[in-house]
């Protein structure tokens, strides 16, 4: 497996549609946090990253925090916000941005989890766009979403390789609008699948100076080297054997691993481990020992030993800890916000 798809595999996303919105120039909005939002599309998460579809028409986004982060968006583009902050949407960058929150309010209380129309502005030109969130669970810091832009958007037009993906945003905006049985379920899968695009989009489109995780997968030898580490991560892996597999030195290797992740490779490998490792124990019945023999390591107390540096307590009292977090339905360490 690449380590794209394992990454995603791991933090299990889990994607929904909820505004099919219509706004008219001149109108801007702001996003606001709250985790009622969340609660009536998908179990709560501990990361949500916003999107927004643009179908017709164009507007400006930016962060909130961040006048210099402005952009435009167009028809055919996908606006990503990954990591959840707000931010300001609008049919132009200097108009005062109004709540959104409260325009949405009597909707998310009478029809929960349902894509909810909104018609907004000032009545000029007309601007489309399909928003929704994905949310995932991640346990340590998630490569993807950390090395991707604060705010950034993809053209999913215009491809000769994706004609299919030009269809299926059709097909989207259509479903949105229209809202019949199935609609939920076939919106979240088409979500996921526009982040996905959305990342091998950027990688593509990376700086040939760029580093990251990013640039490190899209490196001919570390791009490698990750892909052999994520197919099989239990393997008893040394760098001069990663290293042999790519084709270059030991020290070669080594060097270019930590010039782009800005980490060598076994500790790279020794993280990922343990993501793997918690994210199990969330989501699984598997004992310590079987947990710790599925990703390497050769004891339980050793495994206890990395997982308590790591995560600041052991293994069997993480695992209990989240379960009653789990239970009470307690509020997801991060927030949601509303576009």
């Amino acid at each position: 497996m690449d380590a794209v798809s394992d990454v995603l595999r791991v933090v299990r996303l889990g994607g929904a549609v909820y505004l099919n919105g219509e706004f008219t120039a001149p109108w801007c909005v702001i996003g606001q946090t709250n985790g009622a939002l969340c609660a009536g599309y998908l179990p709560r998460s501990e990361r949500v990253v916003s999107f927004h579809l643009i179908t017709e028409g164009s507007c400006w986004a930016r962060l909130a925090a961040d006048p210099g982060s402005a952009i435009q968006v167009n028809a055919g583009e996908l606006l990503v916000v990954p990591q959840g902050e707000t931010h300001i949407m609008g049919s132009a960058p200097d108009l005062t941005p109004v709540p959104f929150g409260p325009l949405l309010a009597s909707q998310i209380e009478t029809a929960p989890g349902e894509v909810m129309k909104l018609s907004y502005g000032g009545g000029g030109t007309t601007t489309r766009t399909v928003c929704g969130f994905l949310a995932c669970n991640e346990t340590l810091s998630n490569p993807i979403l950390s090395a991707l832009p604060r705010i950034f958007k993809v053209d999913m037009r215009n491809d000769p390789r994706s004609a299919w993906l030009e269809s299926s945003l059709q097909f989207a905006a259509a479903e949105a609008a229209e809202w019949r049985a199935g609609s939920a379920i076939v919106l979240a899968r088409l979500s996921e699948l526009l982040f996905v695009e959305a990342v091998r989009r950027c990688i593509d489109a990376l700086p040939a100076d760029r580093k990251g995780w990013l640039a490190g997968v899209r490196d001919r030898f570390v791009g490698r080297a990750l892909s052999m580490l994520h197919a099989q991560p239990a393997h008893s892996w040394t760098v001069d054997e990663l290293a042999r597999k790519v084709g270059l030195s030991r020290s070669a290797l080594a060097q270019r691993f930590t010039d782009l992740l800005g980490q060598p490779p076994m500790q790279y490998l020794a993280r990922w481990r343990l993501q793997i490792a918690a994210q199990e124990l969330l989501i699984g019945s598997k004992s310590l020992a079987a947990v710790a023999e599925q990703v390497g390591y050769d004891s339980e107390a050793a495994f206890n030993r990395a997982f308590k540096r790591e995560f600041g307590m052991p293994p069997a009292g993480w695992r209990k800890n989240r379960s009653k977090v789990d239970v009470a339905g307690a509020p997801a360490p991060a927030i949601v916000h509303q576009q």
